[in-house]
């Protein structure tokens, strides 16, 4: 309008093969009427498509292909994946090839924590023991930014969906908020009384959500960096917190065996998903907010309906207690990583195990599917 564009975005997260796709135009036209009668054909024609997608069968088997680097955290975009290590360096990789584009080098500890500015994929950013987070062209390795502040070793970080924040946990109790084009210090987020492991924005990018060693989580609103609520009763440390697609829930597990499912509007408790027998390190919802993944020290892993919280599947198998869980982008499938020195392959509806990823000689901490959902990294902290 008038030389502007505007974008907006309609959710369809419940759509499935079977959906009638007349009634779902006719829902749509009601909510959005920018949608005008020459424009249904493309709206029928892009939702076919998408239904398409998700009645695909899913029946493929992944083969190993290797890299070397000491690194315990990686993570993917599109062609290219990162590594963070124990050597002080964050490696960017071509993910067809293998090959070793760029070795970002600066930090004077370990590469604890690293991030893509996704969905654009041209940033990176890295958390160090030694105190700093850094920011990194992805195409051609050069760093933006040094963001210096941080008392104590930074464990957690992420970028805000709009890629012009990057926030940082750290071992001093506290979170920063950083200006990703600036390089400036936004806002310091105090208020937890240890150490911050595990943060994530919600979709919108207006509040972020901490957990902490303290037992307890914060929900804090982006813009004026007040804590809006927070979340008590858990019995131990925090070890993983995250929203869900609507930015309606949040999900905590902790080492007290439990995974607890928050409000986010009020911070109120609606659910405690307990079976685990050991510290829950884990917990993930799928992309459209459906289900809910949880991974723990006991070996096994859970799935549950974020809908009726209950339990839809038990995965076991691993040997050992799994440190990381993940969805596949299409929400069928789930990756599982473990001490066992194994990866694992599951069916989300039924809990079968499809495929056990072996040739590591050493403990998996942390494995990622890439946006297509066809490659799989997995990490150990020796080549």
């Amino acid at each position: 309008k008038n030389g502007a564009l505007k974008t907006k975005s309609i959710d369809m997260l419940d759509l499935s093969p079977e959906t009638d796709t007349e009634e779902l135009i006719s829902q749509i036209r009601k909510s959005e009427p920018l949608i005008t009668a020459s424009r249904i054909g493309q709206v029928k024609l892009l939702i076919l498509r998408l239904q398409e997608k998700l009645s695909q069968q899913d029946n493929r088997r992944f083969y190993l292909f290797k890299v070397n680097h000491n690194s315990p955290i990686c993570l993917f975009i599109c062609h290219i994946f990162i590594t963070g290590s124990y050597d002080r360096t964050c490696k960017i990789w071509d993910t067809a090839s293998g090959e070793e584009l760029h070795t970002l080098e600066g930090h004077r500890n370990v590469v604890y924590a690293i991030a893509f500015n996704n969905p654009y994929g041209d940033k990176i950013a890295t958390g160090s023991f030694d105190k700093t987070c850094k920011l990194w062209c992805a195409e051609t390795g050069k760093c933006f930014h040094t963001f210096r502040g941080h008392t104590a070793e930074i464990v957690c970080l992420a970028f805000n969906p709009q890629s012009t924040l990057v926030a940082t946990g750290s071992m001093d109790t506290t979170a920063k908020l950083w200006d990703v084009k600036t390089g400036e210090e936004v806002a310091t987020l105090t208020g937890h009384s240890a150490e911050i492991i595990s943060l994530s924005f919600n979709t919108v990018g207006d509040q972020l959500v901490t957990g902490s060693f303290d037992h307890t989580v914060s929900l804090w609103d982006v813009s004026s960096g007040r804590r809006v609520h927070t979340l008590i009763g858990h019995r131990g440390e925090i070890s993983s917190v995250q929203f869900n697609w609507d930015c309606s829930l949040i999900i905590t597990g902790s080492m007290d065996k439990s995974c607890r499912v928050w409000e986010a509007v009020s911070g109120k408790c609606l659910a405690t998903l307990a079976g685990h027998k050991d510290e829950v390190l884990d917990v993930c919802f799928d992309y459209t907010g459906q289900f809910i993944a949880t991974a723990s020290a006991d070996g096994t892993a859970w799935v549950y309906s974020a809908a009726s919280y209950q339990s839809i599947a038990r995965l076991e198998g691993h040997e050992g207690e799994i440190s990381k869980i993940c969805f596949n982008p299409q929400g069928s499938r789930i990756l599982t990583a473990s001490v066992d020195k194994t990866a694992r392959l599951w069916d989300v509806q039924s809990g079968v195990c499809l495929q056990v990823l072996e040739g590591h000689t050493d403990e998996i901490f942390s494995s990622t599917f890439n946006y297509e959902g066809d490659t799989i990294i997995t990490d150990t902290c020796h080549s």
